[in-house]
């Protein structure tokens, strides 16, 4: 380190402060430009309840609960209840950075992003309270050329969304930003309205705004208990007295475990300690005569804005140096902390304090003027919290926020429409609460939690998997005998085998935006399964028992399918009241009102506290057990199948006595499994559903009976291809709470005509009446070494029409394929499109479906004396 840096570090270095927790107010610690923190600026606290009853009581008065509150309020509940164990802000809003932004690397929370900017603009004309926001803009730095690819894959997942992003030129980014060093930058990407707003101005406003519109806010008001009733009604103790609520809603920050503690629940939360510093006027900056944008220098993990004259800047720390306080974890938050800070370490961020120096030079002649060192709340995926609990009625949450402030208005307008409306506005299914079970210990939490702090900034590739935690203690039966032979992706806290290693292949995980190490391997699996059999690892699979008086009625109104006949099965949907696709579901009858409902594993809880409240509303008469745990399940597919099971079994398997989507007890090597008919990759096959403790045994019979027939494992990846191949959907990227199921093409599972009223039926007929705007389509890619993965632009004419929604490589066409959301007039087999991936658009043409024709439907071709498309 050189002489003039050491020195620079010096002045760097505030004055320690003494004893910890160090109690400073907001004004001493917010030296901001819009005047945050400025003494005085305190409430009357509110002296009493004012009422025992509420339609909604919020806990927590931080930036994302009084955001719910105005929003509820706004649209029109007024008996809405805010209650703050000390006084707003308090805990991580007031001490925010207060950074907001349009881009988010993910799809659905670039609609969080936007809406929370777009209210931000107009709070302060509503409400009459200033909220010191400014619009500079922001950059993202890239210094690499991976940075770069990483940029150019972002640019066409932003480009079917409202929202401006540019990729944009060395010269451009000087041009913005004056005082980089340019030496290593390479490109930027750029959101012209990013900025950063005051965080206790806005949730001032937030609450003016909130009062305004007849919601009433109480604090200091500690909620002590919280007791359920058997209506699903709950009863808020507090130190002033009771309050009945329908439901209550946790946005009570880092304090949200105490409150979950209370309900039964262990949220998987921990706080961070992270820092930012402000430094004094900087000539050069006092000089601009515009305010310089935010940059976001991703090399150096660390993010820079303007404040007043200075500058501000935040590190994120690797997953090594950063600190977590778990105390708080296992020991609660302190009793009256509030708005205290922790102890600065300007060690533990001294690497990027370096490299902002280097980035922006004049820091180097900064004094600081303040170190704040705040708590922050991660869950393990550093995604927040939100919507209701599985498994508590009425038990709403919004927690877990690692950038409350950019998804404090979003998050309201979110929730305040799903309490409202019954159903989620849009798509979100990353944020559910439900993502998470009782794998999720405190372990597995602090050891994300470090992981996804230290790789805030990293590159986000495709296919991507973070390995801090892993295993947990939900494994399949199988994962010790497969763990050293292939790629494990992690899907809701199980190991699921994505590709197998053979001798000769490059192994491991080697993420890439192109094709990369299992490109040939998933070929070869591709193979195995088409011209043999195939063995997959399907445990992971959400797996429900339903039965009792009411099933068949339940089931009825739950799915837009009919219920499938004992020892059927079938394919059916849940729809939202608005006719979208909330879930989809193997249903299968066992016996005589009976059923086994099956689900994808990211899904498990999600559906299952969906189909609990319809029970609850309904009052049907059902038991419901989840049993995805104990059971274990292993798919065997390809033309040999029923080959191989047959010398297990003195079960008839032919195609006469076990036709395709039927279900069946019987016994492969003297162990019990219920077997179904079906196979995602479209070919001959049957899943498998049998004691996770005989997965073992169950796969050594199989592997050891299939020996002849040249049998083998495969994985997801190959299995993805295979279904795409078929023309199957998925549920999450054909369809989800943003479609209907008339324009995914999945008008053959849902029975219009059917005697039920089920659950977005009339919203279905209104739709199909009024027609179609888009469609779903199916494309073949002309690409080169990159291949679609969903959520990439789709043009045509030079403008961005729609979207793909899943993709991969045909190893039966030797091409891309992908499914895509286009308007209806261009949705006619043989329009030619475009396909934007990494910066290039290429050809695709709207093809029929399926480009594979499944094993089934090839069969009744055959019996036709037709041809089969294979």
């Amino acid at each position: 380190m050189s002489a003039v840096l050491r020195r620079a570090l010096r002045r760097l270095r505030p004055p320690r402060r003494g004893g910890w927790p160090d109690p400073l107010s907001a004004a001493a610690l917010r030296p901001l430009g819009s005047g945050a923190g400025a003494p005085g600026r305190k409430e009357t606290r509110s002296p009493s309840l004012g009422k025992d009853s509420a339609d909604t009581v919020i806990i927590g008065g931080g930036c994302v609960g009084v955001s719910l509150a105005y929003h509820l309020a706004k649209a029109g509940l007024k008996d809405v209840v805010l209650l703050e164990k000390s006084e707003l802000t308090a805990g991580s809003t007031w001490h925010a950075a207060g950074l907001t932004t349009y881009f988010h690397p993910g799809i659905n929370l670039k609609k969080i992003h936007s809406y929370s900017i777009k209210l931000y603009e107009k709070l302060e004309e509503e409400t009459g309270q200033a909220v010191g926001f400014h619009q500079p803009g922001s950059i993202r730095i890239a210094s690499t050329p991976t940075r770069v690819d990483e940029f150019k894959y972002q640019m066409t997942r932003a480009g079917w969304h409202p929202t401006e992003q540019y990729l944009i030129t060395p010269e451009k980014v000087q041009e913005l930003f004056p005082l980089l060093n340019m030496d290593t930058v390479l490109a930027g990407l750029y959101n012209p309205g990013d900025g950063h707003i005051d965080p206790y101005s806005l949730t001032m406003a937030l609450a003016a705004g909130a009062r305004k519109y007849g919601a009433q806010i109480n604090y200091p008001v500690q909620v002590t208990n919280l007791n359920s009733r058997s209506d699903g009604t709950w009863e808020v103790e507090t130190p002033l007295g009771i309050i009945r609520a329908k439901r209550v809603v946790n946005t009570a920050g880092f304090w949200a475990r105490d409150i979950g503690k209370m309900v039964g629940l262990q949220h998987p939360l921990v706080p961070v300690h992270h820092q930012y510093v402000v430094t004094s006027t900087i000539p050069e900056v006092k000089a601009l005569k515009t305010e310089l944008p935010v940059i976001r220098d991703l090399e150096g993990s660390y993010y820079l804005r303007q404040e007043r004259d200075g500058l501000l800047f935040g590190p994120y720390e690797s997953e090594e140096k950063m600190k977590l306080q778990d105390s708080w974890v296992t020991n609660g938050v302190p009793p009256g902390f509030g708005k205290e800070l922790f102890e600065s370490d300007l060690d533990r961020i001294m690497e990027h304090i370096e490299a902002a120096m280097e980035m922006v030079p004049v820091l180097k002649k900064a004094d600081i003027v303040n170190t704040i060192a705040g708590p922050i709340t991660y869950s393990p995926d550093i995604l927040p919290m939100v919507g209701p609990h599985q498994g508590v009625r009425n038990y709403w949450v919004a927690i877990g926020f690692g950038y409350g402030i950019i998804h404090a208005g979003g998050i309201g307008k979110y929730l305040s429409d799903w309490i409202l409306d019954g159903e989620p506005p849009f798509d979100l299914i990353e944020l559910d609460p439900n993502r998470y079970g009782k794998w999720t210990t405190t372990e597995y939490t602090a050891a994300k939690a470090r992981e996804s702090y230290g790789f805030n900034n990293i590159v986000g590739y495709p296919k991507e998997e973070r390995f801090a935690g892993r295993p947990t203690e939900r494994t399949s039966g199988l994962f010790d005998l497969l763990k050293s032979k292939c790629s494990m992706g992690f899907h809701a806290g199980w190991e699921q085998p994505h590709w197998f290693y053979k001798p000769g292949d490059e192994t491991g995980y080697k993420p890439s935006f192109r094709r990369t190490n299992w490109f040939d391997p998933v070929g070869r699996e591709y193979k195995q399964v088409m011209g043999n059999v195939g063995v997959i690892d399907l445990s992971p699979f959400g797996k429900f028992k339903v039965k009792g008086t009411d099933s068949v009625k339940l089931l009825d109104h739950l799915f837009a399918n009919v219920v499938p006949k004992v020892g059927s099965t079938n394919i059916s949907h849940m729809l939202t009241p608005r006719g979208k696709v909330y879930a989809e579901l193997t249903v299968s009858q066992l016996y005589p009102g009976e059923f086994m409902l099956v689900t994808g594993s990211g899904s498990e809880l999600h559906d299952l506290r969906w189909i609990e409240e319809n029970v609850m509303r309904g009052r049907y008469k059902v038991e419901i057990e989840n049993v995805t745990d104990e059971m274990g399940v292993l798919g065997v597919a390809g033309p040999y199948a029923r080959q191989v099971l047959q010398k297990l079994t003195d079960e008839d398997l032919s195609d006469g006595s076990f036709k395709f989507l039927q279900s069946k007890h019987l016994k492969l090597s003297d162990i019990a499994v219920t077997a179904i008919r079906i196979s995602y990759t479209g070919e001959l096959g049957w899943e498998l559903y049998h004691r996770k403790e005989d997965s073992i045994s169950l796969y050594n019979a199989i592997m050891e009976a299939g020996q002849k027939e040249g049998i083998d494992n495969f994985g997801t990846y190959a299995l993805n291809a295979l279904r795409l191949e078929k023309g199957f959907r998925a549920w999450g990227a054909e369809m989800n709470c943003d479609t209907n199921p008339l324009e995914a093409g999945l008008e053959y599972f849902v029975k219009l005509n059917k005697p039920a009223d089920f659950t977005g039926k009339q919203a279905l007929k209104q739709i199909k009446e009024k027609g179609l705007k888009r469609r779903l389509v199916y494309l073949t890619l002309e690409t080169d070494n990159v291949d679609p993965e969903g959520n990439e632009s789709v043009w045509h004419n030079g403008k961005v029409i729609g979207n793909t929604t899943s993709g991969s490589f045909s190893y039966s066409a030797q091409q891309s394929l992908a499914f895509a959301y286009v308007p209806t007039e261009l949705s006619k087999v043989g329009q030619k499109l475009e396909v934007e991936l990494l910066g290039k658009n290429y050809p695709a043409t709207i093809i029929q479906e399926p480009l594979v024709l499944t094993e089934p439907a090839r069969m009744r071709l055959q019996k036709k004396g037709e041809s089969p498309k294979i």
